[in-house]
């Protein structure tokens, strides 16, 4: 790999990472010789993907840490296991996530509480702690964080998610202007419409179907988006700093895109 792009060496917390897009950026980072901290609610599901990339022998040592990002002492006890087992933080991707799709009429408080807890509350308990982390280091770090086009452009029966998504994308700006004096680098990746194990429920396409090689599409693959992911997270971004890039495919002219 050339070497402006490699991640060889840092030490990455993934949230969210049991499957899908986090899974497929775990392994990613193993593989590129990154150590890597893989992270969810679900102790069994982080602990079958750190098997399977220790099955691999890569590069990159990876541990798994149960964490509920809504819960302050978790991402605490989160962030002080990678700094304990590796040294330092270098990056932290905030992607864990939820949604559910409903009218605005018939979201409850609850539900609306819910999804902006885990998506934006989420990502200001990890950002805070894993920049307080950071500020204190030699070489500074780097934070990604995961928003959607909903959070960009609006999505109809996820009023909810993409208020919650457009969040992350104003605090992505905010704290990239806060934090630059820190030497940490603050960005946002907006995908659209990815093939993971959420979408392949609903909609009934896997990964499998889709065709990185063709152009001409709306549907992304996991891989498409760890990409990103590492690009942020490599020395080839470093004049990148606050911006929310929307990885979406070809351009939704004349209608939202959100639509598939």
């Amino acid at each position: 790999m050339i070497e402006q792009f490699s991640v060889e060496g840092q030490t990455v917390v993934i949230t969210g990472s049991s499957q899908g897009i986090g899974k497929v950026t775990a392994e990613r980072f193993a593989e590129g010789g990154a150590n890597v901290v893989v992270s969810s609610r679900s102790r069994e599901k982080i602990d079958e993907v750190v098997a399977g990339i220790e099955g691999t022998d890569p590069p990159g040592d990876a541990i798994a840490v149960e964490c509920d990002v809504r819960e302050r002492d978790a991402v605490e006890a989160l962030v002080d296991a990678a700094v304990s087992e590796f040294g330092s933080l270098d990056t932290m991707v905030n992607n864990a996530g939820a949604s559910f799709m409903a009218p605005f009429d018939d979201i409850s408080e609850n539900g609306w509480k819910t999804i902006v807890d885990i998506n934006l509350h989420g990502t200001f308990h990890c950002s805070q702690v894993a920049g307080g982390v950071m500020q204190d280091q030699d070489d500074g770090g780097r934070i990604v964080n995961l928003a959607s086009v909903a959070g960009t452009a609006g999505a109809p029966y996820m009023s909810h998610y993409g208020a919650s998504k457009a969040g992350v994308v104003n605090l992505t700006t905010t704290l990239a202007n806060e934090y630059a004096e820190h030497d940490v680098r603050v960005n946002c990746i907006a995908p659209g419409l990815v093939a993971t194990p959420g979408v392949a429920s609903q909609m009934g396409i896997t990964a499998e179907e889709v065709d990185r090689e063709s152009v001409d599409r709306r549907m992304g693959r996991p891989e498409e988006i760890a990409d990103v992911i590492q690009f942020l997270a490599s020395d080839a971004s470093s004049y990148l700093i606050g911006e929310t890039i929307e990885v979406k495919g070809v351009p939704r002219i004349g209608e939202s895109d959100a639509e598939v």
